[in-house]
């Protein structure tokens, strides 16, 4: 059986109607965090072959993610969510991402005329506050065709964000490390300071290492 009779197989065993969702951006230090949620109204033959390659999106290079984005964004019920630096210093990453995640599936729930339906979440948490089924599901951008796609959705959106935002500042090479922190980020941090899509947060081990070695 094809990858992708796979992952569709994995979510009909929960449920004949099943909402993905899955966030990307959690582990940067500079830009949001995005969430995307999607539902398959319809699962056509034609649909599944122009998703054959569907698959987590950290498995797949950045050419194939692409090739497939629009057929998902437009062949789907879905929601792209982002969830700024501001939010993410005040209440943790982990918040962020579930908070982004629980708007992506509200806006996609009240897009479909169904009573029986069921959130898989990629991950190992639940979405906090959330009074609908959900299930999370473990390195589910690989078993679940529904998580799979939003992690395209997540992950395609936000290197495109990161990809404007270094034309602002192109010194920290965000088109390529998608705020990373690479050696070459570490670099033009120390050179040049914080932007304001920096997370703060996420540099204090840096800075400390850099005041130590300060010292001597």
């Amino acid at each position: 059986m094809a990858h992708i009779d796979e992952l569709f197989k994995f979510d009909k065993s929960f449920s004949d109607t099943v909402i993905g969702t899955d966030e990307a951006g959690r582990g940067p230090a500079a830009g949001g965090v995005f969430a995307a949620a999607v539902y398959f109204p319809n699962k056509s033959k034609k649909l599944i072959e122009n998703l054959s390659i569907l698959n987590d999106s950290k498995q797949l290079s950045k050419k194939k993610r692409e090739s497939i984005y629009d057929t998902i964004k437009n062949e789907t019920i879905n929601s792209i969510i982002c969830v700024e630096v501001e939010e993410i210093e005040k209440y943790n990453i982990l918040n962020s991402s579930l908070k982004a995640m629980k708007l992506a599936c509200r806006n996609v729930i009240s897009q479909i005329d169904m009573k029986d339906f069921i959130v898989l979440v990629d991950g190992n948490k639940l979405i906090k506050e959330f009074k609908y089924p959900q299930k999370y599901i473990v390195k589910g951008d690989s078993k679940s065709a529904a998580i799979a796609a939003a992690s395209i959705l997540a992950k395609v959106t936000r290197d495109r964000y990161m990809e404007e935002l270094d034309k602002k500042y192109p010194e920290y090479g965000w088109a390529k490390n998608a705020g990373y922190l690479t050696k070459e980020h570490l670099a033009a941090i120390d050179k040049y300071g914080l932007t304001e899509f920096h997370r703060p947060s996420f540099l204090k081990k840096h800075f400390e290492k850099q005041e130590q070695l300060s010292l001597f």
